[in-house]
């Protein structure tokens, strides 16, 4: 395995890149932001209309990336049992065995997660956060690396659990990919892989082990100045902000700086800018952003708040 180094950080996401645009049409930009999630060691909360790519995706990133990968489609009869796993009684063995649920794996799509009740959000919520489970008392320790990328329909609400704030904080970024700019080109994609498999057979060019290296790596080497630092923290005036309930918690504005020293990374530095914190705040703490009813009656969302902010704050030297 080659050292890990600036050259090959930017090396391996561009060739990861490279891979998934063979067959994906959409905004590079978020694949970057997506990329720099997963190596900030963040999960991702991708919220759009049915049938932009949102699971598509997410299958050729987990086959890119060499991770094993596990879908669980969230719906109102699910248990948390159904996601953890449980106990069973075996009659022969006169004990109970353990039985692990689908999300011990390394990449956990959690499909239209807002459909699940409350505990089973709980369950994920445990997961997310500290990296393990717990199956009738006994903790678990979950496979490293640990990815949750949920999706959501913003549009069919009607029977769905809207997700707390304190779960949604957990998401590193939200993030929607939109509708393809140019569907001629999808379609000439999709004719290209010559198979009826609803994913094409991409090329693995990561693993889960060189993820972690790259993650302590970023750890280690990349540096965040006092003024950087600084300006990130000035993102809590936003707490203050009348037509706001709670700004970006210090989870938040730590989620931010991770955010920033993955796109540093991806750029080719071990040192951070502002515009790096620029580029990837709308994602980071726009969803952190908890409005009061009035103003989000009036159709603000807390990605409009943060934008504000970008223009009013001064960008240190």
């Amino acid at each position: 395995m080659s050292k890990v180094d600036i050259g090959y950080v930017t090396e391996r996401v561009r060739a990861v890149i490279n891979e998934i645009t063979k067959y994906f049409v959409g905004d590079e930009e978020i694949l970057l932001k997506i990329l720099a999630s997963i190596i900030a060691g963040g999960h991702i909360l991708i919220e759009d209309v049915p049938g932009t790519g949102k699971t598509f995706l997410s299958k050729m990133l987990a086959k890119v990336l060499g991770l094993r990968f596990s879908r669980i489609q969230f719906t109102p009869d699910l248990l948390p049992s159904d996601i953890i796993g449980t106990k069973v009684w075996r009659p022969d063995k006169g004990s109970f065995e353990l039985v692990l649920g689908p999300i011990f794996a390394n990449f956990v799509l959690a499909d239209e997660v807002n459909r699940a009740p409350p505990k089973v959000q709980s369950a994920l919520l445990e997961a997310m956060q500290e990296g393990q489970i717990t199956i009738e008392g006994e903790t678990i320790k979950l496979p490293q690396p640990f990815i949750v990328v949920a999706t959501q329909n913003p549009i069919e609400l009607e029977g769905t659990y809207p997700l707390p704030e304190a779960q949604l904080d957990r998401f590193m970024i939200r993030i929607r990919l939109g509708y393809p700019k140019d569907e001629v080109e999808l379609l000439k994609r999709r004719i290209s892989w010559r198979s009826n498999d609803p994913t094409p057979q991409v090329r693995t060019v990561l693993s889960g082990d060189e993820l972690l290296m790259i993650r302590n790596f970023v750890e280690s080497n990349v540096v965040v100045s006092d003024d950087v630092m600084k300006y990130v923290v000035s993102f809590n005036v936003i707490r203050r902000d009348p037509r706001v309930l709670a700004g970006p918690s210090p989870r938040g504005l730590m989620a931010l700086m991770s955010m920033g020293r993955a796109m540093a990374v991806i750029d080719g530095r071990d040192y951070v800018i502002p515009d790096d914190i620029k580029r990837v705040i709308i994602e980071t703490l726009g969803h952190r952003i908890v409005l009061k009813p009035e103003v989000a009656l009036e159709g603000v969302s807390g990605e409009d708040i943060v934008r504000e902010y970008v223009e009013k704050i001064p960008i240190p030297r």
